[in-house]
């Protein structure tokens, strides 16, 4: 144990610092700092943040600031779609057919006329993106509980059809937002303007170009007879649906009669009955 120094008196000054040692002691490493546990000391009467800190010393940590998170990107490929008054279809270049034009097309007729292969064909020949939206291919997505048509027509599969062409719609429009055409093909009654040609146009807007194809009955019954499934009806409902629409004379609709053309040149036919339409939308 060291021996203690002499007994200073009560009141004497204390010892001088050595040089290079801080007021308030320290280390030769860090002469000017506190003491490590003290708070450091300042002139009477300056306010602390006058005081300059020493070099040694870092500055208080600043909480960190994150930035504004980038909004989250659509990840479901939603595109908002266009109001229902879409603007028209560019006219095409005379000769050309449709050309490159984005429009909308309704292809009506009776079954067995063969407007969904025709429709398709269309499609598939176009120059721009081109989509095929079958009403009946919508249709049979339900399975389990499905309202055959041959079983009788009933609440169910009016429930059925109607929302097959509400989404059908909707498809559509989805479609022409992302600058692609579109053919639907359905059979369209004329003596139900507002489930027929009035609930298309609701669901896809006033641009819609509607097309009647309508071979001859016996030309119908021949194609209706090759189906399979519930798709193929009695020569009896043919009948009368082929009677019904016969309606569609005189309405000012373009009318393509196929009963004598193969699917390329009534595709080819359909194409230039479009770019007419285009050029002077009817009234419908």
């Amino acid at each position: 144990m060291a021996p203690a120094g002499p007994p200073r008196p009560a009141h004497a000054p204390p010892p001088p610092v050595p040089p290079g040692w801080g007021a308030t002691g320290g280390t030769p490493q860090h002469p000017a700092g506190p003491r490590p546990g003290t708070a450091p000391q300042y002139p009477a009467g300056v306010p602390h943040a006058a005081v300059p800190r020493h070099p040694s010393a870092a500055p208080p940590a600043a909480a960190p600031r994150h930035p504004p998170a980038p909004p989250r990107a659509d990840r479901t490929g939603q595109v908002p779609l266009p109001p229902v008054g879409t603007s028209p279809a560019p006219v095409p270049e005379h000769g050309s057919g449709t050309g490159t034009a984005t429009l909308a097309v309704l292809l009506i007729g009776p079954a067995g006329a063969g407007k969904t292969t025709v429709a398709r064909h269309w499609a598939q020949r176009r120059r721009v993106p081109t989509a095929h939206i079958s009403l009946d291919d919508v249709r049979e997505w339900v399975c389990s509980g499905f309202a055959d048509p041959q079983s009788g027509w009933n609440e169910h599969s009016e429930a059925q059809y109607r929302l097959a062409r509400r989404t059908c719609g909707f498809a559509a429009r989805n479609f022409l937002a992302n600058g692609i055409s579109c053919i639907l093909d359905d059979a369209v009654f004329p003596d139900r303007p507002v489930v027929g040609l009035g609930g298309w146009k609701r669901h896809v807007g006033p641009g819609l170009l509607p097309v009647v194809l309508l071979p001859g009955l016996e030309v119908v019954l021949e194609r209706n007879a090759e189906r399979s499934g519930n798709r193929r009806l009695s020569d009896e409902e043919v009948a009368a649906i082929h009677g019904r629409m016969a309606g569609w004379y005189g309405s000012g609709l373009p009318i393509i009669d196929n009963s004598t053309h193969d699917v390329e040149t009534t595709a080819r036919m359909l194409d230039d009955v479009l770019a007419r339409a285009i050029a002077s939308p009817p009234a419908w």
